[in-house]
């Protein structure tokens, strides 16, 4: 089992009580502002001992993020991979069997829109938020984010500390 870091986590308990032997590995990603997924986490052992890997993520909106990890499994060494997934965007759905017509897929809903920021219409948001009780940060709330992570200005750069 790989649940896509954070809200794949959501599927794994369920997903054990299934496939009770299961291996469980972690690959955490996001999605830039581009779109783009970005790798922060992969805890895949060095030898690739699975012959099946389940890919876990409640909702696929562009695919990119399940693209790439099926982009890794493969890699590594898995022979076949399956993505389980609660909701899809048409689109997605589209894009991930194009990319990768060997993965199977197993969904409950697929949901024809999906917006020019890449969410999925309606959707269900952002799935590890609501898994966590966390909200999303906004533009306005940016003071409450670690200053490790806060955008950096123009004053904050000029060194003087002003």
């Amino acid at each position: 089992l790989i649940p896509i870091l954070r809200s794949g986590l959501g599927m794994v308990d369920s997903m054990l009580d299934l496939i009770t032997n299961a291996q469980v590995h972690h690959i955490g990603m996001y999605r830039s502002k581009s779109l783009m997924p970005v790798q922060y986490y992969n805890r895949l052992p060095k030898k690739c001992d699975v012959d099946v890997a389940y890919i876990l993520d409640p909702l696929i909106a562009t695919s990119a993020t399940i693209i790439s990890v099926a982009g890794i499994l493969k890699k590594w060494g898995v022979a076949k991979i399956h993505v389980v997934s609660v909701i899809a965007s048409k689109q997605g759905l589209t894009e991930l069997l194009y990319i990768h017509p060997d993965v199977h897929v197993t969904l409950g809903h697929v949901d024809e829109e999906l917006t020019p920021d890449g969410n999925v219409m309606p959707g269900l948001g952002d799935a590890g938020d609501r898994l966590f009780g966390t909200a999303s940060v906004m533009e306005d709330e940016e003071e409450l984010v670690h200053p490790s992570k806060r955008k950096r200005t123009m004053s904050m750069d000029s060194g003087n500390g002003h």
